[in-house]
């Protein structure tokens, strides 16, 4: 009689070591497929990224490829103008001047249009930000430090000076 608990507490231990070894196996079997699960997502979430980041590179390279496509489209008509003017044959002088005047206009339209803005500053007040002094001159009938005189005009393109304009300043006295 003695040996029968005996036998009952080590098949209870058996049991009970059956089922923690079928619950960990469990828990582990668990573990190992939540980990393939995650190794699975990580794979996709870094596949998505290359293919953001090949998208973005790409669509950069599209940018830069055709950042002038409005400018150059805005100027077609005038490059039209000058073939136009370029294939009248045996006309005058003030014709040719007409033309000239009118493709001017128009080129300074696209340009303004596309952000480009003169700095022609004769009269104005020095600005060492917009202006490059060439010479200095006697003030005569000028204000100090006044710009008299432009070599070649300025350009600022939104905002940010392009080239400086070639300026001769009056003298202080």
């Amino acid at each position: 009689m003695t040996t029968e608990p005996m036998q009952e507490a080590n098949g209870e231990n058996t049991n009970a070591t059956l089922n923690d070894s079928n619950s960990q196996a469990a828990e582990l079997d668990a573990l190992k497929a939540e980990v393939t699960r995650l190794r699975e997502e990580s794979l996709r979430e870094r596949a998505e990224l290359d293919n953001q980041r090949k998208r973005l590179a790409r669509d950069i390279d599209m940018a830069r490829k055709f950042a002038n496509e409005r400018l150059l489209g805005d100027l077609l008509p005038v490059i039209d103008s000058l073939e136009a003017g370029l294939a009248v044959k045996a006309d005058t002088a003030q014709h040719l001047r007409e033309g000239m005047e009118l493709t001017l206009r128009q080129l300074l339209k696209v340009a303004t249009d596309n952000g480009l803005v003169a700095v022609d500053p004769v009269g104005q007040p020095f600005n060492p930000e917009h202006h490059q002094a060439m010479s200095m001159v006697d003030g005569d009938g000028h204000a100090p430090g006044h710009v008299v005189q432009v070599y070649q005009k300025g350009w600022l393109l939104n905002d940010r000076l392009l080239r400086p304009a070639l300026v001769t300043v009056s003298k202080h006295d």
